[in-house]
Parts: C-alpha cells; sequence; structure tokens
C-alpha cells in the first residue's frame, strides 16, 4: 500500500515546506507549521506539448463590456444603522462577509440581534459551530430577542450546512464561527489552513450561487488579525475587525476591505445588558471632557470613513527622569510625533529634546490620517506653557517639515462637524477656508506654524 504523502504549511501565512522546520522563512513566525495530507492526484491521459493538455475542453464566450448589463446590487437593510454604515448600506445579495475581533467583544451578540431584525422581512439560518443551542438561546433570552424569530442550525462539517442551507433556502446565513468547521474532503483537523481554505471556498461558492449573504465569524491571534492564513480576507468580500479599549463599554467594528462601501468605515456601539446598541453621534463618546480647562488638550477633526469625527488628542510634557527622553503614544504614530516635535523646534522655537512627551487620543480611536498633526503640536504646545486652550475650539491640518501648513481632504465637512457640534472657532490650512460663511463659526485659515503658535498664544 503506497504511504500517503504530506506536507506543512504555515498557519500563520500559508507557506508550504516539504519538512517540519522550526521557523518560517516567510513570515518568521515559530513553531506554526503543521502536517497535511496532499490528495492524490488522479491518473488521466499525459497532456501534450502542443495544447497544453487542453484538448477536448470547451471555450467559452467572451464579450465586450459594454454588452454586459449593469445590474445594480440589492441591498438589504439590516436595521442597525452603524451596521449598514460599515456594510455600504446594508446586506449585498450574494457576499461573504468576515467579522474578526477579540474573544467577548460582541461578534455573535451583534450578529444574532441581526438575525434577529431580519427574520421579520427576509429567511435566515444561524449556524452555530461552537456553541449549543442551549447557550445561543439563553443569549438571546437575556438580550430580549423573540427566540421564534432565530432559525438555528449545530453543525461543523461545511458539506452538511451547505446541503441544510440549500433545503432551507435562507436570505441571510451566519456561521459561528470559521475556524470550528471542516471538510470531509480533507483528513486535516478543523482550524488547519487546509480546512479553513476548503471550507470558506465552499460557502463562497455556496453565496455567488445561490445568492445568499453568509456572514463569517473569525477568531484573532494575539496580534489582533484573524486566525489563519491571509488567504480568508482575499477570499471574501467584506472584512470587519472589532475594536476596544479594555475595560470600555463602546465597540468600534472598522472595515478593513469591502467590495461594496467605504473602506475603513467606522461604525460605534455601545454594549449594554439588552446588546449592542448603535451609537448615531460617535463625536460625542470622544469629546467627553471633565469640566474646567485643563493644559494639554485639543480637539481635532479626524476623517472616518465617510464621515468627520471630533476627537480630543491629550499630550503631557514632563521634565524626563534621566537617560533619554521618552516618547509614548496612544492611537497615534510614535514616528510621526518625533517628527512634529522637530518641526515645532525648528520652525516654532520651542525646544523639548530633553523633555518626555506622552501623547494619547480619548477613546481608544486609532488615528492614521496626517490632518491630526496640527491638533497634536496645540496639545504639546499647551502642556509645555502649561494654559489650557479655549474650550470651543477646533484644530486641524497637515504639517509640512518646513513648518508650512498643507489642506486636509473633505475642509468643508470637517467645519460643518465643528458647527453642529457648537464650537465658536475652528482653525485650518489656508486652503481649506472657503469664502462661505458659516453661522456661529469663526474660520481661521494658517499657513505656517508660526501663526498658529502665535494665534494660540493669544487665546490661552
Amino acid at each position: 500500500m503506497a504511504k500517503a504523502k504530506s506536507r506543512f504549511v504555515c498557519n500563520e501565512c500559508g507557506a508550504v515546506y516539504p519538512k517540519w522546520q522550526g521557523q518560517c522563512h516567510e513570515c518568521g513566525q515559530w513553531n506554526t507549521l503543521v502536517e497535511e495530507v496532499v490528495a492524490q492526484e488522479k491518473k488521466g491521459a499525459p497532456r501534450s506539448v502542443q495544447d497544453g493538455g487542453y484538448a477536448g475542453v470547451a471555450a467559452g464566450v467572451v464579450q465586450s463590456l459594454d454588452a454586459v448589463d449593469l445590474v445594480r446590487e440589492s441591498i438589504t437593510p439590516s436595521g442597525i444603522s452603524e451596521f449598514d454604515r460599515v456594510l455600504g448600506g446594508g446586506l449585498v445579495h450574494g457576499s461573504v462577509v468576515l467579522i474578526g475581533g477579540d474573544p467577548g467583544i460582541g461578534k455573535s451578540t451583534l450578529l444574532l440581534q441581526t438575525v434577529h431584525h431580519l427574520s421579520y422581512q427576509v429567511r435566515c439560518l444561524y449556524v452555530s459551530g461552537e456553541e449549543s443551542p442551549s447557550q445561543i438561546g439563553l443569549r438571546a433570552e437575556r438580550l430580549g430577542l423573540e427566540r421564534k424569530q432565530i432559525v438555528l442550525y449545530a453543525e461543523t462539517q461545511v458539506e452538511r450546512i451547505i446541503a441544510t442551507a440549500l433545503a432551507e433556502r435562507p436570505d441571510v446565513l451566519v456561521v459561528d464561527s470559521i475556524q470550528t468547521l471542516y471538510s470531509e474532503a480533507l483528513s486535516a483537523a478543523p482550524g488547519s489552513v487546509s480546512q479553513l481554505r476548503e471550507s470558506t471556498a465552499q460557502l463562497v461558492r455556496f453565496a455567488k450561487m445561490s445568492g445568499t449573504t453568509v456572514f463569517l465569524i473569525g477568531h484573532v491571534t494575539k496580534e489582533g488579525a484573524i486566525a489563519g492564513p491571509r488567504v480568508l480576507e482575499h477570499m471574501v468580500d467584506t472584512v470587519l475587525y472589532f475594536e476596544s479599549e479594555a475595560g470600555s463599554r463602546f465597540r468600534m467594528l472598522r472595515a478593513i476591505k469591502n467590495r461594496f462601501g467605504s473602506v475603513n468605515e467606522l461604525g460605534m456601539f455601545a454594549m449594554l445588558e439588552s446588546g449592542l446598541k448603535a451609537v448615531n453621534n460617535p463625536s460625542a463618546i470622544f469629546l467627553s471632557r471633565p469640566e474646567g480647562e485643563h493644559a494639554g488638550s485639543a480637539i481635532m477633526p479626524v476623517w472616518e470613513g465617510s464621515r468627520a469625527l471630533l476627537v480630543e488628542v491629550q499630550a503631557l510634557v514632563d521634565e524626563k527622569g534621566g537617560g533619554y527622553a521618552r516618547r509614548v503614544t496612544q492611537g497615534l504614530d510614535g514616528g510621526r510625533l518625533a517628527m512634529l516635535l522637530a518641526v515645532l523646534h525648528r520652525h516654532g522655537g520651542i525646544a523639548i529634546h530633553d523633555m518626555d512627551v506622552y501623547l494619547n487620543v480619548v477613546g481608544g480611536l486609532k488615528i492614521t490620517e496626517t490632518a491630526a498633526d496640527l491638533a497634536v503640536v496645540a496639545a504639546v504646545f499647551s502642556s509645555f506653557k502649561g494654559r489650557a486652550l479655549p474650550l470651543d475650539w477646533v484644530i486641524g491640518g497637515e504639517i509640512g517639515l518646513s513648518g508650512e501648513l498643507r489642506p486636509v481632504i473633505n475642509g468643508q465637512a470637517r467645519i460643518k462637524a465643528a458647527e453642529q457640534h457648537g464650537f465658536k472657532h475652528i482653525v485650518l490650512p489656508k486652503a481649506n477656508v472657503s469664502r462661505e460663511t458659516v453661522s456661529g463659526l469663526t474660520v481661521h485659515g494658517v499657513s505656517h506654524i508660526g501663526q498658529v503658535l502665535a494665534l494660540l498664544e493669544e487665546r490661552m
């Protein structure tokens, strides 16, 4: 009897090796190689060199792009406003959505609530591979959901799940979670690279063939990435990540990939006893400031997905305790802070190279856009001077290495957000200031960091 061939696949990146080794050379991770049995190839007629072995295969029909029917994707609202925002307006028929996040952050809760809302208008099927039906029933009762509206199926074999879905013909299929599924076609254990790839591939084919919207729940690793190779994220249409600060009741759902909507769209939720509740005004969370003025605090308008949010950034400048000066950041890039401090010294005359600087974005939000530069400099300047900035000021803009202020995208939307939240002054690059007047809001256009510091010095 011939011995079955095997190979070793990395659980992190999917790299393949002929034999086991301690470290994966592709991603650098240790002890991530697992053994898999290679399926034997079927023997057939030898391929000819001329036709590449495709003789006898019928050719397909090609067409010009202008002959294709332009059919809009049908979208079904989920009933949860912030979830619809992240998805791009709602559930797209035939799409596959992968949702990742830390254990207990609210992935199953959100999808159980979504299935409950949708069950009144479309057919839904909730497949559980981790929790028993009684556990899901207790959760539904705790969330105040009508259990008779939720159709449940407990199974981990992907072929049975698809066969049941073909019989039930649901419009929405939820799989909790993809790491628990396995296919009979493979001998590897559930959760391995090959099982993840094969199970996801079968569910994607089912979604495209039947038009069913499929939600896949995925676990995350210690680094925050969805467990398994990145190939899962390439196979699906949308990838959503749950984010939250430790001990916080607020949850942020961010779109990392979306073929039907904006990337980096952000949805805000509050975890209550009755489940996840959409937060329609996220700026109120990030602007929950204590009473009175405090040095080192500035409000900045940041652009997340398709809307402007007002976020508070805090800075603390202190004498160093010894050794090298520390640069500690939470929610912002540390390298960007070092560059801004150098610009502040060279073009603003503020020397803090021998002092510790701590920076924090309130609410646990991670800011990646450069429009936060001016607010960071203003917060550092305020902490250095020991005087608070006015509470009714919003500051934003990108700073160049020569100290100039560069325009930011969607400047008018940022101005409108500041007006809606009752702020009286906003500082932006001069290129973002239009001739349109905004009632109750004074727009200060600046072109150099020196002008900003002089303006703040007068107001503090």
